[in-house]
């Protein structure tokens, strides 16, 4: 039986529709699934966290390969299909749970006495994918790798080079904590229901120490925040609406830093946005 059918008999058989709420949206692809798996370099040492896995198709192929895989769904007519379709594994566990309320760094902190890597591996729904993201990273948890499935605009934001054309704020926060890669475009027939619009699978290793090393983190990111909620304005216009200082203050200071005053916030690298935190640290 292909995933399409399996797909379609356990919707049947269990009475299940996509649930719009969750951005539920059924992967069908088992090409797709095995470059997912392939691109984690999933090995009996290693514990999954896998984040709605909804059916469970793939969460299947994790526990072919993985030591144990921790499936965290929130929507509670998934559990009876996953327990009933991996009850008799033994490197399987279920928890019903809100991935942003959840404690994952003492999950993970109890799995790695018994695994040398934690992974997470997914495919995110589209609605609160980057949310999900923050916090695995922010939360500075002892993640070997995120590989995940998401929409394909944010994807190319995602992993887009500091600077470049589609750069956002959240751009500058994955290349601070990670190195991320785009490893495939999925066409929206990979899924069913079929999705408005085309995913990507991108994956991120996850850093022993940020690319770059501010003398104040906070203002750091607060920094780089504020030059983002007004894209098309200069850095030092997108700043001025914020308690950053004078424009005397931010003209001096990007003067010093061999900076052009009239540039626009998206234009910086990871590293110069680094010495105008370092230097307002300095300075103020």
């Amino acid at each position: 039986m292909d995933l399409i059918q399996e797909t379609k008999f356990m919707m049947k058989k269990y009475h299940i529709t996509a649930n719009k709420n969750f951005g539920q949206n059924f992967l069908i692809d088992e090409n797709i699934v095995n470059s997912i798996t392939q691109t984690a370099e999933i090995s009996k040492d290693d514990v999954i966290f896998e984040i709605g896995p909804g059916l469970g198709t793939l969460t299947s192929k994790l526990l072919e390969k993985a030591g144990k895989v921790i499936c965290i769904e929130l929507d509670k007519k998934m559990l009876d299909i996953l327990q009933d379709r991996f009850s008799l594994y033994d490197n399987f566990e279920l928890i019903n749970e809100d991935i942003l309320k959840i404690n994952l760094a003492n999950l993970i902190t109890i799995n790695l006495q018994h695994f040398k890597h934690a992974k997470v591996v997914a495919n995110l729904p589209y609605y609160i994918t980057t949310p999900i993201i923050m916090k695995l990273l922010e939360s500075k948890l002892n993640l070997s790798s995120i590989t995940v499935m998401v929409q394909k605009e944010v994807a190319e934001r995602l992993t887009e080079i500091p600077g470049g054309k589609n750069s956002g704020a959240i751009t500058y926060s994955i290349h601070y904590y990670t190195n991320p890669k785009l490893v495939l475009h999925v066409p929206n027939t990979s899924f069913l229901p079929s999705p408005k619009v085309d995913s990507s699978v991108i994956h991120f290793e996850l850093l022993n120490q940020p690319k770059v090393s501010p003398l104040n983190e906070d203002l750091f990111f607060k920094i780089i925040k504020s030059a983002f909620l007004q894209k098309r304005k200069t850095l030092i216009n997108a700043l001025l609406n914020h308690p950053f200082g004078t424009r005397e203050y931010l003209e001096n200071m990007l003067t010093s830093l061999n900076i052009d005053l009239k540039i626009r916030g998206e234009r910086l690298t990871l590293e110069q946005f680094q010495e105008i935190s370092d230097y307002m640290t300095k300075n103020n």
